[in-house]
């Protein structure tokens, strides 16, 4: 309790402390494992060695919030079968789906104002896990399962209309192409760095012919987003 009095009131870091406060509901009393959840590699110097980055967080947060939704799902459907959960835990820890929520609940400002580069929208969703991280180091699970349900999925996610998506968007073009049989592939056309980090640029042919390309910074989102140019290359994006 005096820890959080500290960070809140008196603590050179207390604006932090408040804003971090103010999206997850209490005052952390460890806030340099905050601190380290808002830190992306691209911006920490190694030769600090003041503050790492927050991949290790977001590893542990990552697989924390997939067992907290997986339970969560299977409480809340409970006649639904394997397949259906499995798509729907998919659908709500895929980084497009935390990017939104990381915004919704004000992680981008927070995450802005710690970091001196510019934000890429998977950043935002990488921090969210390294905050559900810090938030297990600092809480536990239990407490930790609470805010995920609570302050996460029950203010800022419409599970129920999460249901009636289809965005994925490979799946479509993949169906479309074995109904009419015709051959599909994904090729890396190019590879670069953007913000000190990796990104690919992956093209989608059909019958050898190039359909669409799309860029991000993992292969998969990139062929998610060379599918959806493809699908309304092709007409069938309504």
């Amino acid at each position: 309790m005096i820890r959080k009095f500290y960070n809140y009131y008196i603590s050179s870091d207390k604006k932090f402390a408040r804003s971090v406060a103010n999206i997850i509901g209490f005052t952390p009393s460890n806030i340099q494992i905050f601190k380290q959840a808002f830190s992306h590699k691209s911006a920490v110097d190694p030769k600090l060695h003041t503050v790492t980055s927050n991949e290790r967080l977001e590893y542990l947060g990552d697989s924390i919030l997939s067992t907290v939704v997986a339970e969560y799902l299977f409480q809340k459907y409970p006649n639904s079968n394997e397949g259906f959960l499995t798509k729907m835990r998919s659908k709500i820890v895929k980084r497009k789906t935390l990017n939104r929520i990381a915004d919704d609940m004000g992680i981008d400002v927070v995450l802005q104002e710690n970091n001196d580069t510019r934000l890429s929208e998977s950043m935002k969703g990488n921090a969210l896990e390294a905050l559900v991280g810090a938030i297990y180091l600092e809480k536990g699970y239990n407490p930790t399962k609470e805010i995920i349900v609570n302050t996460i999925l029950r203010r800022h996610l419409n599970i129920e209309n999460l249901e009636e998506v289809d965005d994925n968007y490979k799946s479509q073009l993949l169906e479309f192409c074995q109904k009419n049989g015709n051959d599909i592939d994904y090729k890396v056309i190019e590879r670069f760095k953007f913000d000190n980090r990796d990104r690919f640029k992956i093209a989608v042919y059909v019958n050898g012919k190039e359909i669409a390309n799309g860029e991000d910074f993992n292969k998969k989102s990139a062929e998610q987003s060379a599918s959806f140019k493809a699908l309304k290359t092709l007409g069938l994006d309504s």
